[in-house]
Order: structure tokens, then C-alpha cells, then sequence
């Protein structure tokens, strides 16, 4: 337990350092929470909580809030140059550096949709049916360390990216119906994104080459190729090549038995009528 609760306070001193920074310039800017919030078009809770040390501060809102303040990066760069043990689990930390990076990734889930492609709303539920629970302070570091790597599926330069996602995910209702319907609405959209094809594996196959559960391919920009698998605890990066091969034969076969992704955003539109 040890090193986890190490972990774990150093990522809350983290965001309470941000926070006070980000304080510490609002007031020399002469500016309430509510006068920035409206200012940087953002919720006053928004500002507050980051002031607290109970969120943390993304580098999309870091930007906005130097140009308001006009602190000529400084938010930014501070942001930016966070190590990335303070914005993941520790175990995560290699496959997220290299996911960032990746020319291509793929990814099979069964329980959960890919952390690429979640809302907020869903990641936030996800992480608060954690046991044991996490504190507030943790959530919130965790749904926004997993929206700001979702910033590889909008880069200039397009990633290949491939989703398989089963369909006994989409009936589940994690967050209720409303974070369920802004969630499918979400993957619809994701699906028409550059470079990104999104499959649905439907209920009921006969046949299926993951029984073993889920897991992720990358490509590296050195053409090097990897696989990732996860479990409860902790999680293993595979570089032998047999390995990745045949975790790369098993992706493709899942492609085949998969609906094609025409037939997985009629799905996909077949629910949000329904929803």
C-alpha cells in the first residue's frame, strides 16, 4: 500500500501547486472566480475546484486562461511539462506516453467503451464505481488526465485508430440515461473522426477470437509494435515479436467477425432513436 499512497499524494500536492499558481494570477488580475469563469466561458465550479486542488487543469483550459490573465504561457508551460505519474496510474504511465505518439493504435473492449472514446460524464461514472472508492480529488484528476489523451484522435496529422467495442457494452447504462444517450451520441460522432474506424462485435456470435478479453495494439513511430493488456492491478506492455503477431492475427479475425463500421453507426443511429 505504501507506494500507492506515495502516489497518491503526490498527485494531489500536484494539482494543489497548479491550483495556487492559477490563484495566485487571478487575483494579481484583479479577477473574482465567477468574472474569470465567465471570462474563460467555463463553469465557476471549474475555476474553484482547479483553485483547490480538486481538478485538474487541462492544457486546452490552460491556454485560455493565460490569454485571459495574460500570463503569456506560463500556465501552459507549467501543465505541460507535469510528469505523467502525476496524471496516471503509475502502472499506465509507458503505454499513454507511447499511445500519444502511436502512427497507429487498435483497441478491443468488452466491459468498458475505450478511454479514447468516453465523455466526460461516462469516465467520471466509471471511475466513481471504483472500489475501493476513490476520493473526489482522485476522480477528477483521472476523467481529466483520460480527456486530455483523447487529444490523439484530433492531432493535424490523423492516427489510424481502430475501435471494436462489444455490444453488451452499449447496454449498459453506466451513469444513467442521460450520460448514456450524450455517450452514444459521443461515438457517433467519434466514428466520422479522420482516420478512426469504430466496429460493434454484436450479441449472440458463434464464433470469437478474444475470449481472453480485452486489449489495445500500437504502432510505434519508429514502426515498432506493441500490445497492451490490463487487468484488476496492473498491466503488461508486450514487445516479443510472436507475442504482438499473435495478438495482431487475433485483431484481425475480431475485424471480420465484427459489423463493418457502416453497419455500426446504423447501429449506433438505431439507439439514439430509441434512447
Amino acid at each position: 500500500m505504501a507506494p500507492r499512497s506515495s502516489q497518491r499524494k503526490k498527485n494531489t500536492t500536484t494539482m494543489k501547486t497548479v491550483g495556487a499558481v492559477l490563484s495566485r494570477l487571478r487575483t494579481h488580475a484583479d479577477l473574482s472566480q465567477s468574472a474569470l469563469a465567465e471570462l474563460a466561458c467555463v463553469a465557476q465550479e471549474t475555476i474553484a475546484s482547479i483553485e483547490q486542488g480538486r481538478r485538474p487543469l487541462l492544457p486546452h483550459l490552460a491556454e485560455r486562461l493565460d490569454d485571459v490573465l495574460e500570463t503569456k504561457g506560463v500556465l501552459w508551460v507549467m501543465v505541460d511539462n507535469l510528469p505523467e505519474e502525476a496524471k496516471f496510474p503509475i502502472w499506465a504511465v509507458e503505454y499513454v506516453t507511447k499511445e500519444q505518439e502511436a502512427l497507429a493504435l487498435s483497441s478491443y473492449q468488452n466491459q468498458v467503451l475505450p478511454g479514447l472514446l468516453q465523455t466526460e460524464g461516462y469516465a467520471r461514472a466509471v471511475f466513481r464505481n471504483h472500489v475501493p472508492a476513490l476520493t473526489e480529488e482522485e476522480i477528477e484528476q483521472r476523467v481529466g488526465a483520460r480527456l486530455e489523451r483523447q487529444g490523439v484522435l484530433h492531432r493535424k496529422s490523423p492516427i489510424s485508430a481502430s475501435f471494436i467495442v462489444s455490444e453488451a457494452v452499449l447496454c449498459d447504462r453506466i451513469g444513467g440515461a442521460e450520460v448514456y444517450r450524450v455517450q452514444v451520441r459521443h461515438l457517433r460522432a467519434c466514428a466520422d473522426l479522420p482516420g478512426v474506424s469504430l466496429q460493434i462485435m454484436p450479441l449472440g456470435r458463434k464464433a470469437h477470437a478474444a475470449l481472453n478479453g480485452p486489449f489495445s495494439l500500437l504502432e510505434t513511430p519508429d514502426h515498432q509494435h506493441l500490445a497492451y493488456s490490463e487487468n484488476q492491478y496492473s498491466s503488461h506492455l508486450i514487445d516479443h515479436p510472436d507475442e504482438v503477431s499473435n495478438m495482431s492475427q487475433r485483431y484481425a479475425m475480431l475485424r471480420t467477425q465484427a459489423l463493418n463500421p457502416e453497419e455500426s453507426k446504423s447501429l449506433l443511429d438505431r439507439l439514439l432513436g430509441d434512447s
